[in-house]
């Protein structure tokens, strides 16, 4: 029984996204994330953009994508291994969690990649490649107050950290 759907994120946010990147795929021609194997548990991810991440930086992939999914689940985001192994490639964050209620922030719920580049070269990722995978995966609760913050988008969105 499935527990969550991908679905485009809409046009406009989409362009509002891409406008300075040139090159890019057309919203309906991104491929919406998929398993590669039946025994496969990550959800590709393509990049509709090439994007050069320079030595010992970073770069932001607007997936142009969004995740509905039930409560009581969170979408994990990892680099695809080939990035891991090969350039030692991470996610800024380590792993990206993607919220249940993500999908109805702001910007739609638009998951956006970081990726860290610790080569002392720079990283291209190809338009059209698989650069990372969604896993889903379910969580408990504690017993807690119940007093909440409004999602508004991502990155920080509920509040600052350090």
């Amino acid at each position: 029984m499935p527990i969550a759907r991908f679905t485009h994120v809409s046009e406009k946010e989409y362009l509002d996204a891409v406008k300075n990147l040139p090159g890019c795929l057309a919203r309906d021609e991104i491929p919406l994330p998929k398993r590669s194997t039946p025994g496969s548990a990550g959800y590709d991810f393509v990049s509709p953009i090439e994007i050069e991440i320079p030595a010992g930086g970073k770069g932001i992939i607007p997936t142009g994508i969004r995740c509905e999914m039930q409560e009581g689940w969170v979408l994990m985001l990892f680099p695809r291994s080939g990035l891991g192994f090969r350039y030692q490639t991470r996610l800024s964050n380590t792993v990206g969690i993607i919220d249940s209620d993500y999908a109805f922030a702001d910007n739609e719920g638009h998951i956006m990649v970081s990726l860290r580049n610790p080569l002392n070269q720079s990283l291209v990722i190809k338009r059209g490649a698989r650069f990372c995978q969604g896993i889903f995966v379910p969580y408990g609760l504690a017993e807690e107050t119940g007093d909440f913050q409004k999602r508004t988008g991502g990155f920080g969105s509920t509040g600052e950290t350090v």
